[in-house]
C-alpha cells in the first residue's frame, strides 16, 4: 500500500469516473480546520484548498489553480492483498466506499470535552502508547472511556481569531482541543485499485513536509489499530461487529437490562428517543425532585405510635405501568442537574434496584437516564464516578438527515422541513444569551407557532434569532421562482446524496401545481422516503396559505 497525492491528470485532464459523480471539492475535517492557516479565502463553506502531486493543487471550489494554505487529501494505491484490509464496503449506484484505518479528524462530542480536559489537567487521562503526527509533531493518544482522543492546538494563523467546527461549536486561536480517533471512510476505485479520502484530513504542513509524512509515517499510524482487529478476525473468534444507530443501541441495552445514560446537546431529542422505544415511559425530571420525593416519605402514626414509610408516587405509577408484563422504561431525566444528594439516591436505585432499601423495582422495569454537561448548564454537576460507572453511555447527535424522518412522523410544519433540508447549518446555531438561537427542539417550537398562526414568518425571530429568521424568509422568497424540473437518469438518481434528494423533492413541490404528473413521477423515482416527505409537505401546504 502506498500513500500519495492525487495527480492533476486524475482530477482534471482525464478525471477518474468517480469525480464525475462526487465532484472535485474536498470536504474539510475538524483537524484540517484547526491546523490550516486561514487567510479569509482558504475555506468555502465546508470545502478547502488541497494539494495535488507535483506543484499543482485544487482550490476550495474544486477548480484547477494556484493555491496557498492547502490541506492534505490523501489517496492510497492498493497493492495485491490489500483489499482484505478493507471493511464496511458499501455500493450506492456507481459509488463504492470502504473503511480503512483510523485518524483523529473529528471534534470530541461536547458532552465529553469538560471531562477530558479535567482528567488531562489532573494527569489521570490514560495514554494508549500510540500517537499521531499532527502538523509535524507527535501527539499522544489518550483513552477516555471507550473513546480514543488526541489533544491538538488550534492554529494562531486565523484571520477571524476562531474556527467554527462541524458540530457548530467554536474553537479560539491558540486554544487546545480534543479530537476523537475515528475510522476513515474512503471512496474506492476498484478498477484503479485506489482509495480516495472524501475529506481533506489534515493541514499545517507545506507540500514537501506533507509528501514526506504521506510516504513515511501516515500509513503506519493509519493502520495501527486495524492490525489488532484483523488478528481477531483471522483467529476464528465467534463474535460479530455490526453498525447500530443510536436508537438501536439504546434498545439493545434496555433489552439486556443494562442502565443507559444518554448524552447529547440541548434540544437533541434525548427524551424523544426514549419515547420511541417505550411510548408509556415514566419520565422523572430530577431537577424538580429531592431525596424525599424519590425515596418516599416517613410519617408518624399517632394511633400505633409508629413511623410509617409511604411509597413515592412515581413508584406506584411504575408498578401499575408494569402490570402488563411488557418492558417499561423508568427515565431519570436531567440527572446531571440533580443535586449530589439526589444523585446519591439514584445511585442506590440503579445499583440495587430497590427504593429506600425496601421496595423493589418491577422486574420488567428498565432504567434510562439523560443529562446535559456543565458546558451547557450552569447548574449541572459532574456524575460521581461510581454512578457514572453503572451506566452504558450513548452519545447522540441530531443531524438534518436523521431528524427528517422523525419530523414527518411528528407532522412538523412543511416550511420548517423544506428550509432545513436545504440549509442544514441552521439546524443548530450558537447560544449568545441575547437573542433566540436554533436547535432541533426550537425548530419544533417554530413549527408549532407557524401552525397556529397560518404560517406567519414574522414570529420566527424570537425563537431562533434574527440571522436564522432572515435566512428562512430569503430562502422561500427565492424558491418561489423554482418551477423547472431537471431530467435525471436512473444512474444519476442512484448517485444522489440524501440531502440532494430532499432538495429535488422540494423542487418538485414548487412544480407540482404546474406539472403535477412530472413532479409526482420524479419524486417517486427518488425513493419511498422522499415520496412520503413530498406528499406530506404538499398536503400540509395545501391546508393553509403562507403569510409573507
Amino acid at each position: 500500500m502506498k500513500s500519495t497525492f492525487l495527480s492533476h491528470k486524475q482530477l482534471f485532464e482525464n478525471p477518474l469516473p468517480l469525480f464525475r459523480v462526487i465532484g472535485r471539492e474536498a470536504q474539510v475535517s475538524d483537524l484540517a480546520l484547526i491546523t490550516i492557516a486561514d487567510d479569509g479565502f482558504t475555506l468555502s463553506g465546508k470545502s478547502v484548498n488541497y494539494y495535488l502531486s507535483g506543484d499543482d493543487c485544487a482550490d476550495r471550489f474544486g477548480r484547477d489553480g494556484e493555491c496557498f494554505n492547502c490541506a492534505v487529501r490523501p489517496a492510497l494505491l492498493l497493492e495485491p492483498g490489500d483489499e482484505k484490509l478493507l471493511s464496511q464496503i458499501r455500493e450506492v449506484g456507481d459509488v463504492v466506499t470502504a473503511e480503512l484505518g483510523t485518524f483523529p479528524y473529528v471534534i470530541l462530542d461536547t458532552s465529553l470535552r469538560e471531562m477530558a480536559e479535567k482528567q488531562y489537567q489532573e494527569g489521570t487521562l490514560r495514554k494508549t502508547g500510540t500517537s499521531y503526527t499532527i502538523a509535524g509533531e507527535k501527539r499522544d493518544v489518550y483513552r477516555l472511556g471507550a473513546k480514543q482522543i488526541v489533544r491538538v492546538p488550534v492554529t494562531e494563523e486565523n484571520v477571524s481569531g476562531y474556527v467554527q467546527l462541524s458540530d457548530g461549536s467554536v474553537a479560539n486561536s491558540a486554544e487546545e482541543i480534543f479530537l476523537e480517533v475515528r475510522p476513515i471512510r474512503w471512496y474506492y476505485d476498484e478498477v484503479n485499485k485506489l482509495l480516495i479520502s472524501g475529506r481533506a484530513l489534515f493541514s499545517g504542513l507545506d507540500r514537501e513536509a506533507a509528501a514526506a509524512y504521506l510516504s513515511e509515517g501516515f500509513i503506519e499510524e493509519l493502520l495501527a489499530e486495524d492490525d489488532k482487529e484483523i488478528a481477531s478476525a483471522d483467529s476464528g473468534a465467534s463474535y460479530h461487529i455490526e453498525e447500530h444507530d443510536e436508537l438501536d443501541m439504546i434498545r439493545a441495552f434496555v433489552k439486556a437490562d443494562i442502565p443507559v445514560f444518554i448524552h447529547g446537546l440541548t434540544g437533541d431529542g434525548k427524551s424523544d428517543r426514549v419515547k420511541e422505544i417505550d411510548p408509556d415511559v415514566l419520565d422523572i425530571e430530577l431537577v424538580n425532585e429531592t431525596p424525599e420525593t424519590i425515596n418516599g416519605r416517613a410519617v408518624y402514626n399517632e394511633t400505633t405510635d409508629e413511623i410509617i414509610d409511604i411509597k413515592p408516587v412515581w413508584l406506584v405509577k411504575l408498578e401499575r405501568l408494569c402490570e402488563d408484563g411488557d418492558l417499561h422504561i423508568l427515565f431519570f431525566d436531567e440527572l446531571t442537574n440533580a443535586t449530589k444528594q439526589t444523585q446519591a439516591v439514584i445511585f442506590k436505585i440503579v445499583l440495587e434496584r430497590f427504593v429506600n432499601n425496601r421496595w423493589p423495582l418491577p422486574e420488567n422495569a428498565r432504567i434510562v437516564a439523560a443529562g446535559n454537561d456543565r458546558a451547557e448548564s450552569s447548574v449541572a454537576h459532574d456524575l460521581a464516578e461510581p454512578l457514572f460507572g453503572r451506566f452504558a453511555h450513548i452519545y447522540i447527535r441530531t443531524t438534518v438527515e436523521n431528524w427528517m424522518p422523525w419530523a414527518v412522523r411528528k407532522r412538523i410544519n412543511p416550511y420548517v422541513m423544506e428550509f432545513l433540508a436545504n440549509n442544514d447549518l441552521y439546524l443548530r446555531t450558537a447560544f449568545t444569551g441575547t437573542e433566540g438561537y436554533a436547535d432541533p427542539r426550537r425548530w419544533e417550537m417554530v413549527s408549532r407557532v407557524l401552525d397556529s398562526s397560518d404560517n406567519d414568518f414574522s414570529l420566527i425571530e424570537p425563537i431562533v434569532g434574527r440571522d436564522a429568521a432572515e435566512a428562512f424568509i430569503r430562502f422561500f422568497r427565492a424558491q418561489e421562482e423554482m418551477a423547472d424540473l431537471v431530467k435525471y437518469t436512473d444512474e444519476e438518481i442512484a448517485r444522489l446524496t440524501v440531502a440532494r434528494k430532499y432538495q429535488i423533492a422540494q423542487q418538485c413541490l414548487y412544480a407540482a401545481s404546474a406539472k403535477p404528473k412530472e413532479a409526482e413521477e420524479l419524486v417517486e423515482r427518488l425513493g419511498a422516503e422522499f415520496a412520503a416527505w413530498f406528499r406530506y409537505v404538499l398536503e400540509r401546504k395545501n391546508e393553509s396559505k403562507w403569510v409573507k
